[in-house]
């Protein structure tokens, strides 16, 4: 019985442990190319240990961007571009979500549920599908090359939507009441007392759809025609060559750690909050 009780608790933690070195060991090739040289990793010696390059290749990439072999916008700029279309997109769908199913549960008002069933519907029209008249859309409001054009086709958010409606429907009704007979109005119940409640919800959602935000890949690729506009995944993708003998493997390789900064950096400042968000279900 010992025995049986003694494995069942270090299995577990062994199948994890590996998991996370498959995961990681990738990871960890790409931070030890990023301090090598290209003849290096072109040559396939690269070693499981650092080079003596890592100050000269990520001075390089956050400042050029550029090698001997490809020519690319400077990482800074790149990433800049990447976190402010993650984060309007992030905090523009919190918000339209935020009003709609405010809307939608606490107003009565003709044709709602057909509103809502036609916010619910777009779940089903993806950004793959309606690439053409959105792009048509943004050309003709001469947003190209903007974070206009950027951010704002992709703010409307069905899912979003679909789950603050799901929690506003738990408000009890007699929270509701007390605040009419305090005198809240509705901007003041949606201020006060909705916003707060919705807090772990927010910060869950924050998390998700600036990682949704920022690891867009084919909207930027067609919207974007300069290269001071790329973000750094689009960024990633045309410093790669068409071979390796074209490819500066130790610039990409740097850029990629840069790039996975901002996102683990969100994850890491927001866990505890985005953890209450997908598991608690008392507010």
């Amino acid at each position: 019985m010992v025995e049986r009780k003694s494995r069942a608790s270090w299995l577990p933690h062994a199948l994890l442990l590996a998991g996370v070195v498959i995961f990681a060991f990738p990871i960890y090739t790409a931070l030890i190319g990023s301090t090598h040289d290209a003849a290096t990793i072109g040559r396939g010696d690269l070693p499981l240990y650092p080079g003596p390059h890592g100050v000269e290749n990520y001075t390089q990439a956050w400042t050029q961007g550029s090698g001997q072999r490809v020519k690319a916008s400077p990482v800074a700029r790149m990433m800049a571009n990447s976190f402010v279309m993650a984060v309007v997109i992030a905090v523009g769908k919190i918000a339209v979500s935020l009003i709609s199913a405010y809307a939608v549960v606490f107003f009565v008002f003709p044709l709602r549920m057909v509103f809502f069933w036609m916010i619910f519907i777009t779940l089903m029209l993806p950004v793959e599908v309606r690439i053409i008249p959105t792009f048509k859309v943004v050309s003709d409001l001469h947003l190209i090359n903007t974070f206009g054009g950027l951010t704002l086709p992709l703010i409307a958010s069905a899912t979003a939507t679909l789950l603050f409606r799901q929690f506003f429907m738990t408000i009890p009704d007699e929270l509701v009441e007390a605040a009419k007979i305090d005198g809240a109005g509705p901007l003041r119940f949606f201020r006060h007392i909705l916003l707060p409640l919705s807090r772990t919800n927010i910060a869950a959602l924050f998390v998700i759809l600036f990682l949704y935000g920022w690891n867009q890949y084919l909207w930027p690729l067609l919207i974007t025609t300069s290269s001071t506009m790329n973000t750094i995944v689009i960024g990633i993708t045309k410093m790669i060559g068409t071979g390796d003998a074209q490819t500066d493997w130790n610039l990409i390789m740097s850029t990629a750690m840069l790039a996975m900064l901002p996102p683990v950096a969100v994850i890491l400042l927001m866990q505890r909050w985005f953890v209450k968000g997908l598991v608690e279900t008392e507010k």
